[in-house]
């Protein structure tokens, strides 16, 4: 059963910095692509990030700059570093995940979801 853990979403104001964290256990394949996707209320889902098992990262145009991802491999844990946080990023986060060499850009293609957690940037 695969599982996606988070942690990390809060409250900040608008130049703020949040980390969140997305732990996985549970997926068959060693090559799998993790994202973030977020939702704002009234908006479609969107991917904010991604990395794939070799370390790849793409980013949406709105956040390249401001947001990075790292990995803990031993530990399966995967790192999204927002700073220079403004009031439009306010949404929930998702950490979702799809076993495969291939990171897609639309939300769609991730069987796996975490349960999200909320980030809320005033301006």
């Amino acid at each position: 059963q695969v599982q996606l853990i988070e942690s990390g979403g809060g409250s900040v104001q608008a130049g703020g910095s949040l980390r969140l964290s997305c732990a996985a256990s549970g997926l068959t394949y060693s090559s799998y692509c993790m994202a973030w996707v977020r939702q704002a209320p009234g908006k479609e889902r969107e991917v904010v990030a991604s990395i794939d098992s070799v370390g790849t990262t793409s980013f949406l145009d709105s956040v390249k700059g401001r947001f990075t991802i790292s990995q803990d491999n031993a530990k399966n844990i995967r790192y999204l570093q927002m700073n220079s946080l403004k009031p439009e990023d306010t949404a929930m986060y998702y950490c979702a995940a799809d076993e495969g060499t291939v990171c897609y850009s639309d939300a769609a293609y991730f069987p796996y979801w975490g349960q999200g957690t909320q980030v809320t940037v005033s301006s």
